[in-house]
């Protein structure tokens, strides 16, 4: 690996270990290097604080004067809730900067890059792009969409059965298998399900891994707002919980959650909940990411609107059969092959004694 690209990994490294904390901002991380010596580090931690740049030149100090920087995406140029980061790079004296990924945000792109070139800097891009994108592929998506980036998760038998025919699911894939579905709840800023899985599951749907980790918004499609007060997503104060509701829903059955301060009930337009709605009003609440952990038909409703960016599915080796038997994707389904959505498979690994399979639609490639 070359010098810049061995730099560059370093810093990719470290903004991996902030995905899921900086919603509705980037992973970002930087790297301050001097006569060949790392002199300052820093990552973007949470939305508000400071950037990953900022903390790196801090550490860096004097010792930023006549060095190089290594980003992982473009410096700002904006003022928003921080200072524009590439102004800060061109006031420490920084002579090089090494730049992984450009930044779609048209507050941002091409801009940082522009102001640090004018100010006599070399700026080189392009070093680690692939590496660097997978870590914002859900900020990237929402810039682009204003709609987050949603996945779609499943464990399943050999035979394609997400549970028997009487309904049993636990436990179809090992604990292995299940404490990773766990870190995608990390790094989420939602996750969704159907009100059949509330009141079938009965779910916390917060994230369960060593050491603790981040809780997503829950969201609950309920149409006809049949959610349990003693339903675990409304006791538990974990998360917020927002219930997603159809227009004749009335304002008095609305009422029973007002003792539950994190719990919203949200009242569509539409007699049905429609996922559309659902995701625009997401975006407008800045959440990047969606994470979909319910049913069939909750499934197949994303999947007819082409609204899944990725799939992650867990594979154990076991066979159920039964045409009563629940697969991942119920409902209506696609009715001609033209219509579907083109998936490119990303990755694939061994957990414990199941097999994950992660695929991601071409157009976010």
């Amino acid at each position: 690996m070359q010098r810049d690209e061995r730099y560059m990994a370093m810093a990719i490294q470290m903004a991996k270990e902030t995905i899921g904390q900086t919603n509705p901002n980037p992973s970002v991380a930087a790297v301050v290097v001097k006569n060949n010596q790392v002199v300052g580090l820093g990552v973007h931690v949470k939305a508000g604080e400071p950037h990953a740049e900022v903390h790196a030149l801090r550490m860096a100090g004097e010792k930023a004067l006549g060095a190089e920087i290594y980003v992982t995406l473009e410096p700002c140029s904006h003022f928003g809730q921080t200072p524009p980061c590439a102004q800060a790079v061109v006031d420490a004296g920084i002579k090089r900067v090494i730049i992984a990924s450009h930044d779609p945000n048209p507050k941002v792109s091409g801009r940082g890059i522009e102001l640090m070139e004018k100010a006599g800097l070399e700026v080189r891009t392009g070093v680690l792009t692939g590496e660097a994108d997978e870590l914002n592929r859900a900020f990237f998506h929402f810039i682009k969409t204003k709609q987050p980036y949603v996945r779609l998760k499943s464990a399943m038998s050999l035979d394609g059965k997400i549970a028997t025919a009487t309904g049993e699911s636990q436990w179809i894939t090992g604990e292995s298998a299940r404490k990773d579905g766990h870190s995608y709840r990390h790094r989420s800023a939602a996750i969704l399900a159907g009100i059949n899985t509330v009141l079938m599951d009965n779910p916390k749907l917060t994230t369960r891994i060593a050491g603790g980790g981040n809780s997503p918004v829950r969201i609950v499609l309920d149409t006809h707002l049949r959610t349990p007060s003693t339903s675990q997503v409304i006791q538990n104060r974990e998360a917020p919980t927002w219930i997603f509701t159809g227009k004749s829903v009335g304002k008095d059955e609305m009422t029973r959650f007002q003792d539950f301060s994190h719990v919203e009930v949200i009242r569509l337009a539409t007699e049905t909940v429609q996922v559309e709605a659902v995701l625009d009003y997401l975006g407008e609440q800045k959440l990047t990411s969606l994470l979909i952990e319910g049913g069939g038909t909750i499934a197949d409703a994303f999947v007819r609107a082409g609204k899944v960016n990725e799939t992650i599915t867990y594979i154990a080796p076991k066979l159920i059969g039964g045409r009563q038997a629940m697969t991942p994707v119920a409902g209506e389904g696609i009715s001609s092959l033209a219509q579907l959505d083109n998936f490119a498979f990303f990755s694939s690994e061994q957990l414990g004694e199941d097999i994950k399979l992660v695929s991601v639609k071409r157009g976010d490639l």
